[in-house]
Protein backbone atom coordinates (compact mmCIF):
# COMPACT_ATOMS: atom_id res chain seq x y z
CA UNK A 1 0.00 0.00 0.00
CA UNK A 2 1.08 3.58 -0.52
CA UNK A 3 0.03 6.27 1.81
CA UNK A 4 0.24 9.71 -0.45
CA UNK A 5 -0.06 13.17 2.21
CA UNK A 6 -0.97 16.72 0.95
CA UNK A 7 -1.88 19.54 3.23
CA UNK A 8 -1.16 22.79 4.28
CA UNK A 9 2.46 23.99 5.81
CA UNK A 10 2.30 23.19 9.67
CA UNK A 11 -0.30 20.68 9.24
CA UNK A 12 2.70 17.87 10.53
CA UNK A 13 3.19 16.10 6.82
CA UNK A 14 6.28 14.93 7.33
CA UNK A 15 5.83 14.26 11.20
CA UNK A 16 2.65 12.28 10.42
CA UNK A 17 4.14 10.96 6.89
CA UNK A 18 7.36 9.21 9.13
CA UNK A 19 5.70 8.44 12.17
CA UNK A 20 3.25 6.32 9.88
CA UNK A 21 5.93 5.29 8.14
CA UNK A 22 7.61 3.72 11.22
CA UNK A 23 4.41 2.25 12.86
CA UNK A 24 3.98 0.57 9.18
CA UNK A 25 7.14 -0.63 8.49
CA UNK A 26 7.47 1.65 5.39
CA UNK A 27 9.75 3.75 3.86
CA UNK A 28 8.97 7.32 3.93
CA UNK A 29 9.60 10.12 1.29
CA UNK A 30 8.92 13.73 1.43
CA UNK A 31 9.18 15.73 -1.81
CA UNK A 32 9.57 19.26 0.23
CA UNK A 33 12.74 17.86 1.71
CA UNK A 34 13.62 16.83 -1.79
CA UNK A 35 12.60 20.42 -3.00
CA UNK A 36 14.01 22.19 0.32
CA UNK A 37 17.70 20.40 -0.97
CA UNK A 38 17.45 21.61 -4.21
CA UNK A 39 16.78 25.23 -3.07
CA UNK A 40 19.62 25.02 -0.43
CA UNK A 41 21.96 23.37 -3.40
CA UNK A 42 21.21 26.81 -5.30
CA UNK A 43 21.68 29.31 -2.22
CA UNK A 44 17.86 29.77 -2.19
CA UNK A 45 15.00 29.51 -0.07
CA UNK A 46 12.19 26.63 -0.44
CA UNK A 47 10.17 30.46 -1.31
CA UNK A 48 12.94 31.53 -4.03
CA UNK A 49 12.51 28.34 -5.66
CA UNK A 50 8.97 28.51 -5.23
CA UNK A 51 8.83 31.65 -7.39
CA UNK A 52 11.00 30.67 -9.70
CA UNK A 53 8.60 27.72 -10.31
CA UNK A 54 6.24 30.15 -11.19
CA UNK A 55 8.12 30.64 -14.33
CA UNK A 56 10.43 28.00 -14.55
CA UNK A 57 8.69 24.16 -14.62
CA UNK A 58 11.22 22.41 -14.03
CA UNK A 59 11.45 23.16 -10.46
CA UNK A 60 7.95 20.70 -10.46
CA UNK A 61 8.31 19.00 -13.62
CA UNK A 62 11.39 17.14 -11.56
CA UNK A 63 9.79 16.49 -8.45
CA UNK A 64 6.22 14.91 -10.13
CA UNK A 65 8.39 12.85 -12.20
CA UNK A 66 10.03 11.46 -9.11
CA UNK A 67 7.35 10.70 -7.25
CA UNK A 68 5.34 9.49 -10.34
CA UNK A 69 8.55 6.60 -10.76
CA UNK A 70 8.23 6.11 -7.12
CA UNK A 71 4.22 5.28 -7.59
CA UNK A 72 4.96 3.21 -10.72
CA UNK A 73 8.24 0.87 -9.19
CA UNK A 74 7.61 1.03 -5.80
CA UNK A 75 5.38 -0.31 -3.01
CA UNK A 76 4.81 -0.14 0.91
CA UNK A 77 6.22 3.45 1.39
CA UNK A 78 4.70 6.99 2.99
CA UNK A 79 5.31 9.82 0.97
CA UNK A 80 4.58 13.49 1.59
CA UNK A 81 3.75 15.93 -1.23
CA UNK A 82 1.17 18.38 -2.25
CA UNK A 83 0.13 16.79 -5.27
CA UNK A 84 1.24 12.86 -4.66
CA UNK A 85 -1.99 12.49 -4.87
CA UNK A 86 -2.35 12.73 -8.14
CA UNK A 87 1.01 11.59 -9.67
CA UNK A 88 0.51 7.98 -7.57
CA UNK A 89 -3.21 7.49 -8.07
CA UNK A 90 -3.27 4.23 -6.90
CA UNK A 91 -2.57 5.07 -3.20
CA UNK A 92 -4.87 5.93 -0.03
CA UNK A 93 -5.04 9.86 -0.02
CA UNK A 94 -4.75 12.27 2.68
CA UNK A 95 -4.91 15.63 2.72
CA UNK A 96 -4.13 17.53 6.49
CA UNK A 97 -5.58 20.59 7.45
CA UNK A 98 -4.62 22.85 9.98
CA UNK A 99 -5.41 26.50 11.45
CA UNK A 100 -2.83 28.95 9.86
CA UNK A 101 -1.42 30.58 12.95
CA UNK A 102 -1.31 27.04 14.49
CA UNK A 103 1.00 25.63 11.22
CA UNK A 104 3.08 29.14 11.60
CA UNK A 105 3.66 28.09 15.45
CA UNK A 106 4.70 25.08 14.34
CA UNK A 107 6.82 25.52 11.60
CA UNK A 108 8.29 28.26 13.41
CA UNK A 109 9.61 25.57 16.00
CA UNK A 110 10.79 23.21 13.57
CA UNK A 111 14.48 23.44 14.06
CA UNK A 112 14.89 22.30 10.08
CA UNK A 113 13.14 26.06 9.81
CA UNK A 114 14.91 27.90 6.44
CA UNK A 115 13.38 30.51 6.66
CA UNK A 116 14.69 34.35 8.07
CA UNK A 117 11.73 35.33 10.06
CA UNK A 118 11.22 36.59 13.35
CA UNK A 119 7.59 35.33 14.85
CA UNK A 120 5.06 33.26 13.83
CA UNK A 121 2.68 35.40 13.32
CA UNK A 122 5.69 37.25 10.07
CA UNK A 123 5.79 33.31 9.45
CA UNK A 124 2.06 33.23 8.70
CA UNK A 125 2.56 35.46 5.88
CA UNK A 126 5.57 33.59 4.23
CA UNK A 127 3.41 30.48 4.59
CA UNK A 128 -0.07 31.77 3.07
CA UNK A 129 2.63 33.52 -0.08
CA UNK A 130 3.85 29.92 -0.66
CA UNK A 131 0.23 28.42 -0.87
CA UNK A 132 -0.70 31.44 -3.48
CA UNK A 133 2.86 30.30 -5.11
CA UNK A 134 1.97 26.48 -5.12
CA UNK A 135 -1.54 27.53 -6.63
CA UNK A 136 -0.27 29.40 -9.34
CA UNK A 137 1.90 27.30 -10.20
CA UNK A 138 -0.04 23.53 -9.87
CA UNK A 139 -2.92 25.17 -11.67
CA UNK A 140 -0.74 26.42 -14.41
CA UNK A 141 1.66 23.20 -14.98
CA UNK A 142 -1.77 20.63 -14.44
CA UNK A 143 -5.05 22.52 -13.48
CA UNK A 144 -5.02 21.88 -10.06
CA UNK A 145 -6.23 23.12 -6.67
CA UNK A 146 -4.29 20.72 -4.42
CA UNK A 147 -6.95 21.81 -0.98
CA UNK A 148 -10.08 20.84 -3.50
CA UNK A 149 -11.14 18.22 -0.75
CA UNK A 150 -12.96 15.94 -3.49
CA UNK A 151 -9.41 14.58 -4.36
CA UNK A 152 -8.87 13.05 -1.10
CA UNK A 153 -9.58 9.35 0.51
CA UNK A 154 -9.50 11.50 4.50
CA UNK A 155 -9.01 14.78 5.29
CA UNK A 156 -8.36 15.38 9.05
CA UNK A 157 -8.15 18.86 10.62
CA UNK A 158 -4.64 18.32 13.04
CA UNK A 159 -4.93 21.92 14.71
CA UNK A 160 -5.95 20.51 18.10
CA UNK A 161 -4.28 16.63 17.16
CA UNK A 162 -1.14 15.41 18.21
CA UNK A 163 1.00 13.47 15.63
CA UNK A 164 0.27 9.91 17.65
CA UNK A 165 -3.22 10.85 17.06
CA UNK A 166 -3.39 11.80 13.47
CA UNK A 167 -1.23 8.47 12.44
CA UNK A 168 -3.31 6.20 14.89
CA UNK A 169 -6.30 7.83 12.90
CA UNK A 170 -5.09 7.00 9.20
CA UNK A 171 -4.10 3.95 10.10
CA UNK A 172 -7.83 3.48 11.39
CA UNK A 173 -9.15 4.77 8.01
CA UNK A 174 -6.97 2.63 6.16
CA UNK A 175 -8.38 -0.27 8.03
CA UNK A 176 -12.17 0.73 7.72
CA UNK A 177 -11.95 1.64 3.68
CA UNK A 178 -9.81 -2.36 3.17
CA UNK A 179 -12.69 -4.13 5.37
CA UNK A 180 -15.29 -2.24 3.36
Amino acid sequence: MIITISGLPGSGKSTVGRLLAKKLGYRFYSIGDLRGRWAMERGMTINDLNKLGEHEEWTDKKADEYQSKLGKLEDNFVIDSRLSFHFIPNSFKVFLAVDMATGAKRVFNDERLDEETGSPEELKKTLEDRIKSDDIRYKKLYGLDFKDKKHYDLIMDTTDLTPHQVADKIILAIKKKEGS
